[in-house]
């Protein structure tokens, strides 16, 4: 049997996967989060085989949400469900340690075969981010300014795009301001941007946030 958790703060998406999930014979939901905070709770519990994680939450990105299992449980596959397309975010969370990445209009059995495969420790590409892959090659490796950050850069490219202040990063997530502010001028410099406002506005352009 698959134990799967659910961590998206839509009840009503939850509850279409776990009706859906109790269709498949070896799955069975144990477990269900609205937050990064709860998904944490879950994961420490350690009784899941596949975490199913949206990006959108209200106390936490999915990628800080991710940040944060990957470093407390490595191998816990992590299947990253989300209404953002695969372009936006895909090929940088598979980087940054998620087994899967799917948008939420997917067909319901690519859910069930992502799951399937995570679970047996190998990475699931979708047709979307093969393609993706693919063109990355064919261009001679050219990608999008914010897939060159690390993990931390990405954490605090995307807190300062939504308008968030260098000292309340710092506290939540747990960083000096010269560390968090040090960060900030790595992605400046990586993103050839000047100013938060910049940042912002390339993430709206992007379809990075919302």
């Amino acid at each position: 049997m698959i134990r799967i958790a659910i961590v998206d703060d839509h009840a009503i998406v939850r509850a279409g996967l776990r009706q859906f999930f109790a269709d498949q014979i070896d799955f069975q939901v144990v477990a269900e989060a609205a937050t990064g905070r709860e998904a944490m709770e879950i994961v420490r519990k350690g009784e899941i085989d596949v975490i199913l994680l949206d990006i959108s939450m209200p106390d936490q990105s999915g990628i800080d949400a991710l940040a944060a299992i990957k470093a407390r449980a490595p191998d816990l596959p992590v299947l990253i469900l989300s209404g953002f397309p695969e372009a936006h975010y895909a090929t940088t969370l598979l980087r940054q340690g998620a087994s899967a990445y799917l948008n939420k209009d997917c067909d319901p059995e690519e859910i069930n075969r992502a799951i399937r495969t995570v679970v047996r420790g190998r990475k699931y590409i979708s047709a979307g981010v093969a393609e993706q892959l693919a063109n990355g090659l064919s261009n001679g490796g050219d990608r999008p300014a914010h897939e060159s950050l690390s993990e931390r850069e990405l954490q605090v490219f995307l807190r300062l795009a939504k308008g968030e202040t260098i000292g309340h990063m710092a506290d939540s997530m747990s960083l000096s301001v010269k560390t968090v502010s040090t960060y900030r001028t790595r992605v400046m410099e990586k993103m050839n941007l000047a100013s938060n406002s910049d940042l912002t506005y390339y993430a709206l352009k992007n379809g990075l946030i919302q």
